[in-house]
Parts: C-alpha cells; structure tokens; sequence
C-alpha cells in the first residue's frame, strides 16, 4: 500500500501552506471560485487530480463544511484508493455506503478511530482539528517541539494538542486571522482543497514487506473480542503475506459478556474461577499446520494476561520446531508476563518476546515492530 505518511513529509518539505505548485488558473471551471481567490489554485488542482468534485454542475462551495466521510474518501483517493481487508467496524456505517471503502481505508490504517461508543459520523461535519488529527494519524504520529502556538490554545482537545503543534511545525495547516486555530470550527472545502494541493506530489515506490522472522510460511492466529486485536493481525498479515486464523469461541462473547465494570457479566465469572476459563473454540487445529514455520498469535490483554479462548489452541497443537511471537492489543495494559505463560503452557516451540499495541496501533506500528524483530 503507498503510503501517506511519505506523501505528506516530502511534499511538507518542498511546499508551505502559502506556496502554489499549481499553475496559476485563468479559468476555474466553477461559477462561486474566482481565478484570483486564494483558493483557485488548488480547487484547479483538487478537481484535475479528481480527488474532489464539485458539489453541482459548476459549483464547487468553497466555503461549505467538509463531512467527516468526504475527508477520508479525499484521503483514500490520494493514497491511491488501495483496498482495505477489514470488514466494517462502525455502527452507523454500511457496505452500501458511497463513502464505505474509504472509511474501512482509514479505520484499518488508523487515520480514524471513530468518535466513540461504535461509531464514525460519516455525515458529521469535521473540524479542523479532527483534520489536523487526520492528517497526524497518517503521518504514523511524528513527534514535535512545538507547544502552545495559537492564541485559542485552551479550546484545543487533549487528543489534538500534538497533531495541531505538528501541522503547525510543518507547515500543513495555518491558523485563521488573530492566531487563532479555531479547532471546532468546520473544515472548509477550500481549506481541505489547499491541504490537499499542499500535500501533492509523486508518492513513493510501493515499499517491499517487511521479511519474515525466517523462510517458512508464516500464520497469524489470533482471538478479537472487540476488533482491535482483528485489525492489527490483519495488518501483519498483510506485511508478511501470511495465511490468517481466527479462534472464534463456539459459544461467542457478547458486548454484555465482555463488560468488565459488570460484577456478574461472563468475563468476570471466568476471571474469578478458572474451571470457566476451559473455552470451547470452533476450531482450535490449523489445516496443514506441519507447513508453517512462523506462528504469530495475537489477542487481547484481560487482567494482566493473555485473554484465555487462545489457552484451548495453545495446549491443543505441538509448536515444535516453529518461532511463535506473541502480541496483544490494549488500550493502557502492558504485555507483562503473556507471552511467557502461553509459552509454558505450550511447553514446545521457540517462543520469542511479545509485543503491545494500543488499541489505536496504526499500519506504521505495525511495520515498525515488524523491522525491528527482522533486524
């Protein structure tokens, strides 16, 4: 998959928010865009790079609001509209949807997270901060020296403080008039226009997976009880072109199963008394598991260690002569001592140290770790 992250640093480094790298346009194409706005260029360049439309027939709305759905289609569009493999994680959003393949896009890159409790709001209208946060998500989180730089500082939300200092450092975003970010005024289509303009350029070669810990074919195997643990297995795979397994429960959790904070809710019942952690699965043996040779084994953090349904498929197949590499996904817990219990109750295998993602762990996370166990 190209990556935004590169498209965004390189062309960072040749443009300023100011600069125009689109030739200059005596005649826009749209009724209500000026050739001498301060927009024409990139509303020119947005429409023949077809990542934006008009919003009827020689109307482009420059200053009407972007919706949350129409940013993450931009932005798919310019990573090249590359196919995602997780299904639908949001409950206000359908496969029929015109805006579905590229909120799916950005929900298994990270560039979104959702606004809460299950949902994306496709229709609702993005801030600039939600951009800039965007836009930051993408770029795989880069770190910055920059703090308190506007004048509205104070209204800026805690998960957009870095993203905004970022956009800021680079030059990706400006303020509005007086230094004022304005981070919960909407984000207009001209605004979205320039940052697009300003982020053109050639995108990078498609970069090479990352190679396998070692030759053999490689396995993802992992339980999911909320997605998270899904989508950064998927991500894996992907970078290793490997086979994937789900260990699917033969009596599947439900949300009230999986509410911790409820004393009587299952998953509390099973943490308090271990004959109910034994979790039937669908099916716990792989086909033709003899040709794998890299086993990764993925699942969720409950209490401290790995979420028990993985115990029944650990005790169930000999991981002789395979290189098993745990990770887990949670949201503040750490890896602890996971990976080590799974390994005595395999008891076979060369089991390597285990890794946490958060439970917002973008594509970049995810090659990075790849790297860095590669090495």
């Amino acid at each position: 998959m190209k990556k935004l992250l590169s498209a965004i640093i390189v062309v960072v480094l040749l443009f300023t928010f100011g600069s125009s790298a689109y030739a200059a346009v005596d005649d826009t194409g749209y009724v209500d865009v000026a050739a001498d706005s301060w927009y024409a260029d990139a509303v020119a360049y947005v429409t023949d790079s077809s990542l934006m439309v008009g919003v009827a027939d020689q109307t482009f709305a420059p200053d009407q609001t972007m919706t949350r759905a129409m940013l993450a289609t931009t932005l798919h569009r310019m990573a090249g509209s590359p196919e995602a493999t997780m299904e639908d994680r949001f409950s206000d959003t359908n496969a029929d949807d015109w805006f579905a393949a590229s909120v799916a896009w950005a929900a298994e890159t990270g560039v979104v997270h959702g606004i809460g409790d299950g949902f994306f709001g496709p229709n609702n209208t993005v801030t600039r901060e939600q951009t800039a946060t965007m836009l930051w998500n993408a770029a795989g989180n880069p770190e910055t020296t920059t703090t308190n730089v506007y004048a509205d500082q104070t209204e800026i939300s805690d998960y957009a403080t870095e993203a905004i200092a970022w956009a800021a450092e680079t030059g990706l975003m400006n303020g509005r008039d007086g230094n004022m970010f304005a981070p919960q005024a909407g984000m207009t289509r001209a605004e979205a226009a320039t940052v697009l303009m300003n982020m053109q350029g050639t995108l990078p070669p498609e970069e090479e997976p990352t190679p396998e810990p070692d030759n053999g074919r490689t396995l993802v195997v992992y339980f999911s009880a909320s997605g998270n643990t899904e989508r950064v297995a998927n991500m894996i795979a992907e970078e290793t072109d490997a086979d994937l397994f789900e260990l699917e429960p033969s009596d599947p959790y439900t949300s009230e199963d999986l509410d911790w904070t409820d004393p009587s809710s299952r998953v509390n019942a099973e943490h308090e008394n271990e004959a109910l952690r034994d979790i039937a699965l669908v099916q716990d043996t792989v086909d033709n598991w003899d040709d794998y040779d890299t086993v990764y084994i993925g699942y969720p953090i409950w209490w401290g260690i790995a979420a028990w349904p993985v115990d029944g498929f650990v005790e169930a197949n000999d991981f002789s002569g395979k290189t098993v590499i745990p990770f887990c996904t949670s949201s503040s817990s750490g890896i602890g001592q996971s990976g080590e219990l799974l390994a005595d109750l395999a008891d076979t295998g060369d089991w390597q140290t285990g890794y946490r993602f958060s439970s917002g762990a973008t594509e970049s996370d995810v090659q990075n770790w790849l790297s860095s166990i590669a090495a």
